[in-house]
Order: C-alpha cells, then sequence, then structure tokens
C-alpha cells in the first residue's frame, strides 16, 4: 500500500507520498524502479491508494481528459469522477464489484487532489470531501494522521507537517518507505 498526504496551512497546500510498491509480500522500492505516487493534472496534483493498476490509468485519463477534467472545488471533483468512473468502465474494463450490499458501483478508487483552490479527497462510490487542515490515504494513514495532528499547530508551513506525515508511515507502515515526493505551492487568494 502507501502513505500519501495533504495538507492545508497559513495560505500554502501540500501533498506527499512514499515511493514504495508492494505487491504481496513482495516489495519493489525506489532503488529498482522511480515509482512516482504524485502527477499533475492542470494546476493540481493527484496521489492514489491502491492497487498500482490505477496509477497508469488515472494518469493517462486525468490529463487525457483536458478542459473537461475540473478539480477546483468539491462538486468539480465529483463531476470529474463521475465521468472517469464511465470511462474506466467502457475504456478501461473496471471491475466495480465490492460488497453485494453497495448503495452504488465501486469506482475502486481513493485519491487525494491538491491544488490551490484546495485538498480533496475521493473514495471508492466518488464520495468527495474538501478538507480544511489535513487528510491522509493508504495503509500508513492512520500514523500520518496521528502525526500530523500531533504537528499541526506547532508547525509553520504545510510542507513541514505533510513531510511529518509521511515519515510517520513510513516509520510504522510496513508498505511505506521512502524517498517521499512532496509539492507545495501557495493557496489562491
Amino acid at each position: 500500500m502507501t502513505t500519501c498526504v495533504v495538507v492545508k496551512k497559513n495560505n500554502q497546500i501540500a501533498i506527499a507520498s512514499d515511493s514504495l510498491v508492494t505487491f504481496g509480500d513482495t516489495r519493489l522500492s525506489h532503488a529498482y524502479e522511480v515509482n512516482e505516487k504524485i502527477f499533475p493534472v492542470g494546476d493540481s496534483y493527484v496521489t492514489l491508494a491502491g492497487t498500482a493498476a490505477h496509477f497508469p490509468v488515472m494518469r493517462k485519463l486525468l490529463t487525457g481528459m483536458g478542459d473537461e477534467c475540473k478539480l477546483g472545488n468539491r462538486d468539480e471533483v465529483f463531476e470529474t469522477f463521475s465521468r472517469v468512473h464511465e470511462i474506466l468502465k467502457e475504456k478501461y474494463f473496471l471491475n466495480t464489484k465490492e460488497d453485494e450490499d453497495d448503495p452504488y458501483e465501486s469506482s475502486q478508487i481513493t485519491a487525494l487532489i491538491a491544488n490551490p483552490n484546495g485538498i480533496f479527497g475521493v473514495y471508492s462510490y466518488r464520495e468527495v470531501f474538501s478538507f480544511d487542515r489535513f487528510w491522509g490515504i493508504g495503509s500508513g494513514r492512520n500514523f500520518a494522521l496521528g502525526a500530523m495532528y500531533a504537528a499541526y499547530d506547532k508547525a509553520a508551513s504545510a510542507r513541514e507537517i505533510a513531510e511529518i506525515g509521511v515519515h510517520a508511515g513510513a516509520e510504522f507502515d510496513k508498505s511505506t518507505s521512502g524517498p517521499f515526493r512532496i509539492y507545495s505551492i501557495p493557496m489562491r487568494d
């Protein structure tokens, strides 16, 4: 799995991830392949947790949508990921099945988005959250969330808090490892 985080503080936005890929008990570290878990889409940065199969698909899909890919606010993210779900089913043969009692088809996606407008999370049923302070996804998220919570009021910047989050994930989660990718951008006024 992974540890990915987004943070908003003092008019700065940050997004960070580790670089480890795992296949069951096998680790594919940065020493064997440069694993980029954060990719740019317009003025946004996107990162994912879950199967490694999502990364090439979502990178190609989101960057290929052009002006149809809008990620500037919660409603735009929802509309974009609703369209993404259709494309995943039609073009990439997404398996939408999770549990028998699910209320909607699953996109099988867990993502974080950071851009000058804010920080957002997207979950399997296209639930979109707009976070005020920070959030994390992946197997190391609980460690990252705890560390970021403890550091938030003391740290000066969103970047510093994001770095603390991914380092905590790597310290305690067996499926998280550096090097880390961290991007920070100013918030839009």
